[in-house]
């Protein structure tokens, strides 16, 4: 058991998805900074100053906080501001993922172009068949 065990985690598969786990944990920190500190605050400029982390609905009569943090604490807020931030670092991963799938794709079509073009190397045989045409055309 142990042997099949230790056979399954030494998978090529098993550890292609570990290191994909561990480069989409970095890239959603990445993606996360690039959406919050560059992204939102020129959204922020465009849309006049809005600034839409602390953006909510109170739900309650006993929030008076004007900011997010505090307004959790006093009671059932609607947050909408982080809703929009973490669309907006959807879409932004998406279209990666879908840049580097197009490319990935691209790249497998120029190999499979170039595989084909080139014609396969002749086989033993062939090339022996071949020696032999030659000689006997030279004795004739």
């Amino acid at each position: 058991m142990f042997k099949e065990f230790k056979e399954f985690a030494l998978k090529g598969n098993l550890i292609d998805m570990a290191v994909a786990f561990v480069m989409g944990a970095a890239f959603t920190k990445l993606s996360a900074a690039f959406i919050e500190d560059l992204v939102m605050p020129l959204i922020g400029r465009i849309s006049g100053g809005m600034d839409y982390t602390n953006k909510f609905f109170a739900l309650s009569d006993k929030v008076t906080a004007t900011n997010l943090a505090e307004a959790k604490k006093q009671g059932a807020v609607l947050a909408y501001g982080d809703f929009i931030t973490i669309g907006i670092n959807f879409v932004i991963v998406a279209f990666v993922m879908f840049l580097v799938v197009k490319s990935i794709n691209k790249a497998k079509t120029l190999t499979a172009k170039e595989a084909a073009a080139t014609p396969p190397e002749p086989s033993a045989q062939e090339k022996l068949l071949v020696e032999i045409r030659d000689l006997l055309k030279q004795k004739a």
